[in-house]
């Protein structure tokens, strides 16, 4: 499961309540679950949650059709998160998972973890009460941003729906410290991203899914109903996809970097404007694991400018217009190269592609082999990279030079804060913009009520945008991180056979 996402999960991990019992029609297991709302304390872990995927998004080199297949209903928390059942030995014991395509490992907590009391808390994996059951003992250790998950490797079978995969390698969790795992109501994660992420390099139940001819299609899709009190919450198939759960054609694009399940995306629209960020290409991940929508600074801004968000003000920011504004507008105007302007003005170094914070080693190629983990955020180089951009799309509206001044420092107060939640007046919605990802060559947009999440009912309601800041620097980024927000708007087909990913919209 790499360093990546223990963390990541816990926005929903206060919020889930028992499974109800399974079911099975028309030759497919369906997996019936209950909802219940989102709430304060999944809000701060939702902060967590995101500050840990950049840090290890930042520093980490090793990241690490219509046919008939197994379906796992999933269970939808207020368009949080989503959840399902499986089973582990012979007779299965049962364990609450959360199905992440942005990591490659199964844990569940074990029955010898006898110092942390979340694991009293949670189903515990009974080794001794399973038939099936093989001796591994390999150690392993999962990171997340206030401790880690530590443990050893086991083989069992392992029971998604009506298949049984046969010696999977999975992660007993003997140490789980920490108040987060405490209130947790999920037992663990099932990864379906690439082994190139899988911790101990182990092989992933999707990977020994299709080994054991379990499936005739190497291909699994998720549907998420973003209608939280209505029926089920989703359903993930595995070996193909449900016709019933998308209409029209799906758009595909390959797969650019195993791993995550990582692919090019074009340009981003805010009301069918182009934002100017992405033009030249941005790299994405679909990730079933990340509730919000996650993307560079620059770009959050002017949609939370847009949308009417309000943030944390950035006094950096507005240092930079103030102090150096015209200057770089001069600049941009002499046709100079954009991403050597804000190491002319002084703020960054240019390491021949891009700005890089003055002193602070630049990101190393991955084939390299080495970590860019040391590597630190400068704020004065981070704003005057951000007003570039943000100047660009002005000067490519042909506005007048104040005019452009004092967006930019409009900009600035709207700064979302870091890695964090942004608030909306819920009686906005209607006159928000349309948010468009280009992705193959196709628009896919999103409407207001799709990227805004609401948290309570009547007049105690609040609004939460659906998008957050994040930036990760070349090679692997700029990133954007294409989570539930998106895949509840679009169902999602991740195509192993062909290494490709593909969108239609949600029926």
């Amino acid at each position: 499961m790499g360093t990546r996402s223990v963390a990541l999960v816990l926005l929903a991990a206060v919020l889930l309540q028992t499974l109800l019992p399974a079911s099975s029609a028309e030759g497919l297991v369906r997996i019936g679950l209950k909802k219940r709302p989102i709430d304060q304390n999944s809000r701060v872990v939702e902060r967590l949650s995101a500050e840990e995927k950049q840090r290890l998004l930042r520093g980490a080199d090793s990241l690490g059709s219509g046919s008939e297949g197994d379906i796992i209903a999933l269970k939808n928390y207020m368009n949080a998160q989503y959840f399902g059942e499986i089973g582990v030995g012979t007779p299965a014991q049962k364990f609450t998972v959360i199905f992440d395509t942005g990591s490659s490992n199964l844990w569940v907590p074990s029955s010898k973890c006898y110092f942390s009391i979340a694991c009293y808390l949670h189903s515990r994996y009974k080794s001794g009460q399973s038939s099936t059951y093989r001796k591994n003992g390999k150690p392993a250790d999962i990171h997340y941003g206030t401790g880690a998950i530590a443990g050893y490797f086991s083989e069992d079978s392992v029971t998604l729906g009506d298949l049984v995969v046969k010696d999977q390698e999975f992660i007993e969790a003997t140490k789980e410290p920490g108040l987060t795992f405490m209130v947790a109501k999920f037992d663990g994660i099932l990864g379906l991203g690439f082994q190139e992420i899988s911790v101990g390099n182990a092989v992933p139940v999707w990977y020994n899914m299709i080994k054991q001819g379990l499936i005739s299609d190497p291909v699994f899709s998720f549907w998420f109903n973003r209608h939280a009190g209505e029926g089920e919450g989703g359903e993930l198939v595995f070996g193909g996809v449900d016709p019933s759960h998308y209409k029209g054609n799906h758009t595909y694009v390959p797969v650019t970097q195993k791993g995550y399940w990582q692919f090019n995306m074009g340009d981003v629209l805010v009301d069918g404007k182009s934002t100017g960020f992405c033009k030249g290409g941005c790299a994405a991940i679909a990730d079933s694991g990340t509730s919000l929508l996650a993307g560079p600074t620059a770009i959050i801004t002017e949609i939370s400018e847009k949308i009417g968000a309000t943030g944390v003000v950035s006094q950096e920011c507005k240092t930079v217009v103030s102090q150096y504004g015209q200057q770089i507008l001069d600049l941009l105007l002499a046709e100079t190269q954009p991403a050597k302007i804000c190491s002319q003005v002084g703020l960054c170094t240019f390491d021949g592609t891009h700005g890089v914070s003055a002193g602070i080693r630049s990101v190393v190629d991955n084939e390299a082999g080495k970590s860019n983990g040391g590597l630190r955020s400068d704020p004065m180089c981070n704003a005057c990279e951000m007003a570039v951009v943000w100047m660009q799309n002005q000067l490519a509206q042909n506005k007048t030079q104040d005019l452009i001044l004092n967006y930019i420092n409009q900009l600035c107060d709207r700064l979302p804060s870091p890695m964090g939640e942004s608030s909306v007046d819920c009686a906005s919605l209607k006159s928000m913009p349309d948010i468009a990802f280009t992705i193959g060559g196709k628009k896919f947009s999103l409407k207001p009520e799709q990227y805004i999440l609401k948290v309570g009912e009547g007049p105690a309601a609040q609004c939460i945008s659906g998008f957050t800041a994040m930036d990760i620097p070349p090679p692997r980024g700029p990133l954007w991180i294409l989570g539930d927000v998106f895949m509840g708007a679009y169902h999602t087909v991740f195509d192993y056979g062909k290494l490709r990913v593909g969108f239609a919209e949600s029926a």
